[in-house]
């Protein structure tokens, strides 16, 4: 956290401005995400000679895809709806016949299929009876190969393996690849992801079977993806993933298939989380302090509606506190509690501390009131895209720190006669 005297006490500004200050501007609670942090990742990336394809699903508002394509970036779509989005933001279905946008999935929706035809997008092939469906001959194609095992921080984003719906088998590359001639679809690409996070010895794996996958393929291979997955640090022991080993493993994997078909290859990544996560912050207000028994409560005016990880998988996100009182900085000696912090819901799971079998955790934070604010880190990722209005809330309002370190509002807040729009009493 930004400004802080310890890793989860105080936070007096984000990104150079005031928290109060932010909060009291545009309201609680409200995702604030800073610029220039996403700015930061993507440079990581792009010391290395990769092709860098946003996963929008991360964080998909319009103002982060314009950010994202004015730093050079592609676009990787899971929706009709991240179809229509893209487009948007200005993003082209192809830019010297590269595809900018890709749609990935395991399944066509009709009003998915409608767009992919429309617009003759790049598909990254999810099953096989998507290369019936797309009905595109001369079309060059993506196979997403599920290669018998998977990786993830957790059950629910782990993406390979038998109890995983994602890819085409391992053991029915063949199948898909004769289909697909027959068809007269050109099998260009070949994309295999496993999950979120990354080891270094499973990622060993993924490289090998990427390299058994391609040589089924052959010489009609351009492009092999290494799908997302790469990790940030959310709790205060976690570091960065080391890049130049990540890329050295997949680099080394181009470069075998390179020497084998004779012609040079592109290697794509689909970062959604690394480039977003650390950008964003979840800013709520306290409106209760309570005790139950021997757990004291901080009660705050966002819930699992707003930011659903810690409920949905017990994620972990640092917290700080941001006192009301201005003449209370983050150089002063503050009293400091184990805290439960909770949200608004009528849901006893509505818990920001929480483990992944949600048992009740607490949380060291310094003592605060009614009226000052919980700010919650790391949240850039698969926050607001993840929420919802459960309970009959509306969704919150999103604010970007530009390049010009000015707070700019890329999404007002919901209003209740919004909160009905489209609904009918017959």
């Amino acid at each position: 956290m930004p400004q802080t005297a310890s890793p989860t006490t105080l936070c007096t500004d984000i990104a150079g401005i005031p928290v109060v200050k932010l909060a009291q501007q545009f309201g609680t609670p409200v995702y604030i995400y800073v610029a220039s942090k996403i700015v930061e990742r993507i440079n990581d990336l792009k010391a290395f000679n990769v092709t860098i394809r946003y996963a929008q699903k991360a964080c998909s508002n319009l103002a982060i895809l314009n950010l994202m394509r004015q730093q050079g970036l592609l676009i990787d779509t899971v929706s009709a709806g991240e179809i229509h989005r893209a487009l948007a933001a200005g993003f082209k279905p192809y830019y010297n016949n590269i595809p900018t946008i890709v749609y990935t999935a395991d399944v066509f929706d009709r009003q998915a299929l409608e767009l992919v035809q429309k617009y003759k997008l790049h598909v990254n092939i999810g099953s096989i009876d998507m290369l019936h469906q797309i009905a595109i001959p001369g079309q060059d194609v993506t196979l997403r190969i599920n290669p018998g095992f998977g990786h993830g921080h957790s059950k629910k984003t782990n993406t390979g393996g038998d109890q995983s719906k994602h890819g085409i088998w391992y053991e029915q590359i063949d199948t898909a690849i004769a289909l697909a001639r027959k068809l007269g679809l050109r099998v260009t690409g070949l994309h295999m992801h496993i999950g979120s996070g990354t080891d270094m010895e499973h990622l060993a794996k993924v490289c090998g079977a990427m390299e058994i996958a391609a040589l089924k393929v052959g010489v009609g291979l351009t492009t092999i993806s290494a799908g997302g997955g790469l990790p940030v640090p959310y709790q205060p022991l976690e570091s960065h993933i080391n890049l130049p080993e990540y890329f050295g493993l997949w680099d080394a994997t181009r470069h075998h298939l390179e020497q084998e078909f004779g012609h040079s290859l592109n290697l794509e990544i689909e970062p959604g989380r690394y480039l977003v996560a650390e950008s964003g912050y979840l800013v709520t207000e306290i409106r209760a302090v309570k005790y139950q028994a021997a757990n004291l409560f901080y009660l705050v005016d966002a819930g699992f509606n707003n930011l659903a990880r810690p409920t949905f998988y017990g994620a972990y996100h640092p917290m700080a506190i941001a006192l009301l009182d201005s003449k209370i900085d983050s150089t002063s000696n503050q009293e400091e509690l184990d805290v439960v912090v909770g949200g608004p819901l009528c849901e006893s799971g509505d818990i920001f501390t929480q483990a992944e079998d949600s048992t009740v955790l607490k949380r060291r934070l310094p003592k605060a009131k009614v009226g000052d604010y919980l700010v919650i880190g790391i949240v850039g990722a698969y926050g607001f895209t993840m929420s919802s209005n459960y309970n009959s809330k509306p969704l919150a309002a999103e604010v970007l720190i530009k390049l010009d370190q000015k707070p700019y509002l890329i999404r007002t807040r919901q209003t209740l006669d919004e909160l009905m729009h489209g609904e009918i009493i017959p």
